[in-house]
């Protein structure tokens, strides 16, 4: 009984929030609002969700183009996600209280600024739960659904669906107009000809069952290594790597230079709350979208001490600062091949971020945001 009113609580929390939006019309962003917005979705959001919106570019990253995804998604749906990223995914917070780069209100706006891309009407979703057969739903997930979205909602080539933040926060009419109409512009397709209404009602019904344990983490924050710690076993000899392509360092090799004690400087490239989660012990958190770039390159060592890059997706955020690196003269420099997700897969040690558990029904919301 607890589980199911914390999900009542939380499901009605976020439909009060949807039915404010529809009550109070979202004003159009003006023009310097609408240039800020396109820059900061380039400058945060392109490297995975590509240049022109179409997805799929790293990391799986959906469409947000998606006429589906936007005339359902728009403005919470897609808020949570932003702001507060996915955990157990490449999808970081970008919310300054969860430490991304963005305000509310830059969010907000991005958000606006991704609906005005694409000529559609909102459409409005029933608050109703959806009733429906959760053994047959989970038969029909596992025939249907897992090939991409992993037997257990990890996500394969589709978006990760066990999720219970996601889930706690989803609609279920969100989620059953996704499967009943697809995502156009990507490779979900409707289910709408294929499976019968009370299929759709169960596979709903099922996704909404997994969103199980209602206890949130919330991070204890530390602080990025002092400039004076950049540079890792300073009085050491540097690694002999050899780079693949004259660029890429294997983490077998990595691994094997930290453990002897090598002289080297490591650059975390990815999102701020990521380096928070896990890092490789000793690096410095550099995102890739960072604007004072210039002054921490001035910090690091012009000896040719190596520098090390690396990322999540698994090495585009990691290549383009190191293609700054070296447009600044540092030489000597390389990229981990297979990223934080295949460092950590490959049982190579991580410095974890501390977590404290949270109640669901002690988060509270931020206030209220601006019209648009």
């Amino acid at each position: 009984m607890r589980k199911h009113r914390i999900a009542v609580r939380v499901s009605g929390l976020l439909a009060l929030l949807c039915s404010s939006i529809t009550l109070a019309q979202a004003v159009a962003l003006t023009d310097k609002e609408s240039a800020a917005a396109a820059a900061d979705y380039q400058k945060y959001c392109a490297l995975c969700h590509g240049d022109d919106r179409q997805g799929h570019v790293n990391d799986h990253a959906p469409s947000l183009r998606s006429k589906s995804l936007l005339s359902t998604g728009y403005r919470w749906h897609l808020w949570f996600p932003t702001a507060y990223g996915r955990h157990g995914t490449p999808m970081a917070g970008f919310f300054e209280e969860v430490g991304g780069p963005m305000t509310k209100d830059e969010i907000f706006n991005v958000l606006a600024w991704l609906k005005e891309q694409v000529d559609v009407e909102k459409v409005e979703l029933s608050r109703d739960p959806v009733i429906g057969d959760t053994s047959l739903g989970a038969q029909v997930y596992a025939r249907e659904c897992a090939e991409c979205h992993g037997a257990n909602g990890e996500g394969v080539t589709g978006t990760a669906l066990g999720n219970a933040a996601m889930l706690s926060l989803t609609m279920d009419s969100f989620l059953r107009y996704a499967i009943q109409n697809g995502r156009d512009g990507t490779e979900m397709p409707a289910f709408a000809e294929k499976l019968s209404a009370n299929e759709i009602d169960a596979v709903t019904a099922f996704l909404r069952s997994r969103a199980s344990g209602w206890a949130l983490e919330k991070p204890v924050y530390r602080s990025p290594p002092a400039k004076e710690d950049y540079i890792l076993n300073p009085a050491a000899q540097a690694p002999e790597f050899e780079l693949k392509d004259g660029l890429y360092v294997m983490s077998a090799d990595l691994d094997k230079a930290l453990r002897d004690g090598r002289r080297m400087v490591l650059l975390d490239t990815r999102v701020m709350a990521l380096w928070q989660m896990a890092n490789i012990e000793g690096s410095v958190p550099l995102p890739y979208y960072y604007d004072g770039v210039d002054k921490l390159f001035d910090d690091l060592p012009t000896d040719g001490t190596l520098i090390v890059t690396y990322c999540e997706c698994p090495r585009a955020a990691a290549e383009s600062v190191n293609r700054k690196l070296r447009a600044r003269g540092f030489a000597n420099t390389a990229v981990l091949w297979e990223g934080i997700q295949g460092w950590i897969s490959l049982g190579y040690p991580v410095s974890r971020g501390e977590t404290v558990a949270v109640a669901v029904e002690d988060v509270q919301l931020s206030d209220e945001p601006s019209d648009h």
